[in-house]
Parts: structure tokens; sequence; C-alpha cells
């Protein structure tokens, strides 16, 4: 049974929902529609642009963009993704579940901080699934860690000296194979960077489907929201572009424009849906709290 304020019985009552109804201010949709829709378009047009950005820019030699322009963007980039997992991240996870939150005085969320520990978890998951994909691609592709010896290098190059001066066909095939494990590393790491590039956007994508649901139906605070949430996605998405831009795509790949524009759609969807549900969603509700506080938790990992 859903509760209803307006007529508790303390006996039956969750209290979790109690101290998050007395916490809370309830929805606080205030109109301004137009506003709102224009978010949409605004946020799309911009988080879209600052993310296929340095793709194209490293894509399309003509432009002629300077290096130092382009190494700024991709630091910078990795600064606000570093930002992003502290500040926007962490700290809102924080306030949702946090011991300080309605749902962290409540039932079990009380015996234990469980904001850090979920962090935690989720960095210790997403490590030995980067380990075991490393693991699975070396013996897949036969690619030892493991540099050979100084002493065993200048052995096989005396080697390939003697072999040549014997049969002048050996150093084609020799040619070959090191071709062949080149072509391998450059695989491995690809995929390498490709999963730790995608476990990096969920993360931020789980993020803005929560802020872009409460942008749909802030109250007083979303003149100022708005601005804020402008720039916070232009320089997020211009984070992930340029970690994107350095990862070794092959030529004709649909997938760097695919990622791209799955980060600068799924804020705007999120808003929509916020309008959609603008007079009923509370963001402030238990299930709303948990829900989003254990996304931002996983996504800070």
């Amino acid at each position: 049974m859903a509760f209803d304020p307006h007529n508790v019985d303390l006996t039956t009552a969750d209290p979790a929902e109690i101290v998050c109804y007395l916490d809370a201010e309830g929805n606080e949709y205030d109109g301004r529609l137009g506003a709102r829709i224009s978010a949409i378009f605004v946020i799309f047009v911009v988080s879209s642009a600052a993310t296929f950005f340095p793709v194209i820019a490293k894509r399309t030699p003509r432009l002629r963009i300077p290096l130092y322009v382009y190494l700024f963007a991709k630091y910078f980039g990795a600064g606000v993704i570093i930002a992003t997992a502290f500040i926007h991240l962490l700290d809102p996870a924080y306030s949702e579940i946090g011991p300080d939150s309605c749902v962290g005085r409540t039932g079990h969320w009380a015996d234990y901080s469980w904001c850090p520990a979920i962090v935690l978890t989720s960095l210790m998951i997403i490590f030995l699934m980067d380990f075991g994909a490393e693991r699975w691609v070396e013996v897949k592709y036969g690619i030892c860690r493991e540099d050979p010896e100084p002493i065993m290098a200048s052995g096989v190059e005396a080697q390939r000296v003697i072999s040549h001066s014997i049969n002048p066909d050996k150093p084609k095939e020799l040619e070959s194979q090191s071709q062949t494990s080149d072509d391998l590393v450059i695989e491995r790491s690809f995929r390498q960077q490709i999963a730790a590039f995608l476990i990096l956007e969920f993360g931020v994508i789980f993020h803005s489907v929560i802020i872009g649901l409460n942008l749909g139906v802030a109250g007083d605070e979303f003149p100022t929201l708005y601005p804020v949430l402008v720039f916070h996605q232009s320089f997020e998405g211009l984070g992930i572009g340029a970690r994107m831009s350095s990862i070794p795509f092959k030529k004709g790949s649909w997938l760097p424009w695919f990622l791209c524009s799955a980060y600068g759609l799924t804020t705007p969807i999120a808003i929509a849906i916020g309008l959609g549900v603008r007079t009923t969603y509370n963001p402030a509700s238990f299930t709303a709290s948990v829900v989003s506080g254990v996304l931002d938790s996983v996504s800070a990992g």
C-alpha cells in the first residue's frame, strides 16, 4: 500500500517513509514548461557538440588544431571526469543514502555506512573485470606479458643474422611474424581501452539520467540548475570525447559516433521523462533516494 501522509497509522507505517516525508518538500514542480522543454534541446546540442569535437578534430587533419589545444582538452577533460566522481557522484550519494539522510537514519541503512561500501565494492568489481578481460585477451591471442631478457634479445638478433646469411628468405618470415605480433598488441590495447572507457561512460550515463529527471521536476532552483547543467554536461562531454579520441578505433568504425550520441541523448531523454512525471515524481522520496544514491555510489566507484 502506498504511503499516505494524510492518513498515517503509527503502528503499521514504515518509519522510513515518515522520516523521508518530514524531511522532504514533496513534488516541487512550479511550471515554466517552455524553459524546461528548451533545456532538452539546448543540453542535447551543447553536450553532443562538446563530445563530438575531440573525436572529429582527431580524425580531420585539415582542421589544423594545434597540439596544445588537443592536449588541454584531453587533460582538462580527465580532470572533469575525476571531479565528477568525487563532487557530482560521491557527494550526492552521501546526501541521498548517507548517515544524515532520511534513508541513512532508518532500517538497516542506519546499521552501516553503505555509501563508501558500495563505492569500494564497485571499484573492486571493475578492477576484477578489467583484470579478467586483460587475461582473456592474453590467453586468446597468445600475448606474453613479460618482455624478453636483454641477453636473450641479443641472442635472438644474432641468430637472425646467421639465419639471414644462410637463408635470405627467412627475414621475410620474421618480418611477417613481427607484423602479426604488432597487430595483436594493437588489438589487445584497443580492447583494454574500450573496456575501461565503457565502464566510465556507463557510470556517467547513470548520473546523467538522475540529473535529467531532477531538472525536469525542479522547483525554485530551476533557474540556477539549468545553466549549471549546461556547463556541466558540456565539460563532462569534452572529457568523454577527449578520452575516446585517444582510443585506436578501426577506420570506418561506427562505435565512437554511437557512444558520443549516447551521451548526448541521455540527459535530454531523462529530462523529457521527468517532464512526463513532473506532477507525481518526488526526487526526495525514500525509493527515489535509494535508487539514485545506489546508482551514484556505483558510478563514483
